[in-house]
């Protein structure tokens, strides 16, 4: 059973929700029984999702009062688990799914509310629920109730509880006064649980009571034990010892697949290689690009925001001393959406900056671009570069996370390790030399693209991850 916040195409806002769907389909390929719960956001509803509902509304505690829950089902195809949405209009009938410019302020009730709800719903889509897969802070609730309001109920007692932190620097911090209103009592608010700091932390209390928790890459799992890279849980992540571990994400080789993507202009692949000098041509008419081979195109796709490396993109005019064109597909914050758009007016015949994004348009550009930017300041995962490595573009990415996993440096990409300018611009260099070297470059391309980054090897650990937890579980831990 997998719980989050957000799961691809019903509602999304970044990796979360495609790295879920790619595990739990192919889960489901490999021919294991899988359930997904999450919210029905409003999202969910504009997009004209068919819903069947499963049984009668519910009442779930809130605080001092009770909030109706409604469990609905939407069956898919074979290749696909059932999805499972919890119904609450007060709750989740919004624009948004965290919140509009700032979290939702009643963010802890909201997902509270999503945890009981799932858990009392259990019972009535599967009779020998085995794992409970929770997905960041917003669903480990359901792993503290599980151990707390639902301890003693044979069906919830043999359940393992399993977390996956996706993004750790966001944690769910509450002042002390939230565990009223979450259902909790006052025993938690202990450094062992769920104190953090004077405040409690959702997260935390989480990760105290879970038979196993796992983040997205091994390099992760590593920094997240650092008092640099654990955003201030450093000392928790190191004390769980093999209880935690990194699992890299895979990314749907289905969906991403230059052989057959229909999005793209023309189809192509490591045997033949040939035609994405045409998906080139037509991503360079696309942003009024010269036609020209001999430069290489730069994409970046991505959130515009700080964690992504923007700071050094821009902190000097490197970039604009590359003989090259550069595309950066993406919207975020209005101080790097404007800084780009400035970037862009100095070398409006070599810089593009549409300040937009689709699905379609990643697979286009990506298809067409030769190197492709990822100057993180942290990574945990990182989904883009894999997806580009499959279409032939090589990343130019920092010695992070999942960067340091999928990426080997002048082999599979370009890779740089201190978070500075001089740096990157080194490492970007390199990229652009090694383009004007057509026979290596070539012999990069063919080699990038045919490396494994499906769901294969990352399935196949999470499926020893829930044996783990699940003798865990029955051995009374």
């Amino acid at each position: 059973m997998h719980l989050v916040a957000e799961y691809w195409p019903f509602a999304r806002t970044g990796g979360l929700a495609e790295a879920v769907r790619g595990l739990a389909e192919y889960q489901v390929a490999a021919g294991q029984r899988v359930a997904v719960v999450m919210p029905l956001h409003r999202q969910v509803l504009d997009r004209g999702t068919e819903l069947l509902p499963v049984g009668a509304p519910y009442d779930i505690p809130v605080g001092l009062g009770q909030e109706p829950a409604q469990l609905y089902r939407h069956s898919g195809d074979e290749a696909s688990p059932d999805v499972y949405f919890i119904g609450n209009r007060r709750y989740f009938d919004r624009p948004q799914v965290y919140g509009e410019g700032q979290d939702y302020p009643d963010n802890a009730a909201r997902f509270a509310f999503f945890a009981r709800a799932a858990l009392e719903a259990l019972p009535r889509i599967t009779s020998q629920a085995a794992v409970l897969h929770a997905h960041d802070w917003h669903t480990t609730l359901a792993v503290v109730y599980l151990r707390h309001h639902f301890a003693g109920r044979a069906f919830y007692d043999r359940i393992a509880g399993v977390i996956t932190v996706h993004n750790a620097a966001f944690q769910g911090h509450y002042g002390p006064e939230v565990l009223d209103e979450i259902g909790l009592p006052a025993s938690f608010y202990d450094w062992r649980l769920m104190e953090w700091y004077g405040h409690v932390n959702v997260l935390k209390g989480g990760l105290a009571l879970c038979d196993l928790a796992t983040t997205v890459s091994p390099t992760h799992a590593d920094e997240l034990r650092t008092p640099e890279g654990g955003f201030g849980l450093h000392d928790h992540y190191a004390a769980m010892g093999d209880r935690f571990l990194g699992v890299l994400n895979g990314i749907d080789d289905d969906f991403w697949n230059p052989q057959t993507d229909p999005f793209i202009t023309a189809n192509f692949g490591p045997a033949d290689p040939a035609p994405k000098a045409r998906c080139k041509r037509a991503a360079q008419r696309t942003y009024g690009l010269a036609q020209r081979t001999r430069a290489p195109l730069v994409a970046m796709s991505a959130r515009l925001v700080e964690q992504k490396g923007l700071d050094l993109v821009l902190a000097d005019d490197h970039l604009l001393e590359a003989d090259a064109q550069f595309v950066f597909l993406g919207r975020g914050e209005p101080r790097y959406e404007d800084a780009l758009v400035a970037f862009a007016g100095r070398a409006p015949d070599r810089v593009v900056v549409p300040l937009t994004f689709s699905e379609r348009a990643e697979h286009r550009l990506l298809a067409g671009a030769d190197i492709l930017l990822m100057p993180s300041q942290f990574e945990p995962c990182g989904l883009t570069q894999m997806r580009a490595q499959r279409y032939g573009a090589l990343p130019v990415g920092r010695r992070v996370g999942g960067l340091r996993d999928t990426i080997e440096d002048d082999v599979t990409g370009f890779m740089f390790a201190e978070y500075r300018a001089d740096a990157f611009e080194a490492a970007l260099s390199r990229a652009v030399t090694a383009f004007h070297h057509r026979a290596r470059w070539d012999a990069l391309v063919q080699r990038v693209m045919q490396l494994d980054r499906s769901w294969s090897k990352s399935a196949a650990r999470y499926q020893a991850v829930y044996a783990r937890a699940i003798a865990r579980r029955r051995a009374g831990y």
